[in-house]
């Protein structure tokens, strides 16, 4: 249906952890830890988790074949407003992965790849498509979460802003800051933040603007037709943490950050976010992302 960053690399996918086994680990720590009166792992829970962790070798037919990328999103454009038209009328966007660092320039890189359909030629739904026997990483196994999708108003990443504009936003938030340390008592609100808590929203998100927070921000321009590309979809490790803790669903504001910040189970590089973007001249042309 259209070009996107998929590769067919052959690469060793023989040896890596069970996605099975990476699911009952979650399972098994998620309950032990709501365990009262005494959470965490019992010393049984221990020597089954620890078996859990081994890696397993496939067969040899099955190294050397070919090897099932593993399903990351779906997304309708009736449920999400800012997702963009896709080429040819499509309307819903499906997002896979590599369960493997073993692609790109290095040979030690991530291979996404993105395809777009049109909703209502879709006739046979798959109720278990295919999985790998083995995965590299646990983190590209993601857990099954139903969408529940909230537009906000973002804003550009505080780096990208005019300098003038810059130190205004700086000056009002020492005013917020010094404010804050003339309050008395315990119940004091922490300041808000532009960044953290004003501009970019943390967690899954479709279109907005991208966070360049371990990077310096550069041109990510489309190689076909050197259009500035925008936004497509933002694949978060945690849907917030204690600096963007304003993000938080009102319904879990009671919920321990450890819990109920990371409902997919995905990691992206080291806790990190991977912003993918798409060309808004040709949604065909071949799409570029960033690790953040």
């Amino acid at each position: 249906m259209t070009r996107s960053l998929r590769r067919t690399e052959p690469h060793s996918h023989a040896r890596g952890r069970r996605p099975a086994d990476i699911h009952r680990q979650r399972q098994i720590l998620a309950s032990a830890w709501l365990r009262e009166p005494n959470p965490g792992p019992t010393d049984e829970e221990r020597r089954l988790l620890e078996q859990l962790r081994y890696k397993h070798r496939v067969p040899e037919v099955v190294a050397i074949g070919p090897l099932p990328l593993i399903g990351l999103a779906q997304l309708y454009r009736r449920d999400i407003p800012d997702l963009p038209a896709g080429p040819d009328d499509c309307d819903l966007l499906q997002v896979f992965w590599c369960p493997f660092d073993a692609h790109g320039p290095t040979g030690h890189g991530m291979l996404l790849d993105l395809r777009w359909r049109r909703s209502w030629e879709v006739t046979e739904v798959q109720t278990s498509p295919p999985q790998p026997q083995v995965v590299g990483f646990e983190g590209y196994v993601p857990e099954p979460c139903v969408l529940h999708p909230e537009q906000v108003a973002t804003y550009p990443f505080a780096g990208l802003l005019p300098e003038d504009l810059c130190a205004r936003i700086d000056a009002w938030e020492e005013a917020l800051e010094e404010a804050a340390e003339q309050s008395e008592g315990d119940d004091a609100a922490e300041p808000v933040s532009y960044q953290y808590d004003l501009s970019l929203p943390p967690g899954w998100r479709v279109g907005g603007f991208a966070s360049w927070h371990a990077t310096d921000p550069y041109p990510m321009n489309c190689r076909t037709c050197a259009t500035p590309m925008h936004l497509l979809l933002t694949i978060d490790s945690s849907e917030w943490d204690g600096g963007s803790g304003s993000w938080k669903p009102l319904e879990e504001q009671d919920l321990p950050t450890h819990r109920s910040a990371t409902p997919t189970q995905v990691t992206v590089g080291r806790w990190g976010e991977l912003n993918i973007f798409a060309c808004p001249e040709d949604p065909s042309h071949p799409r570029r992302w960033s690790i953040q």
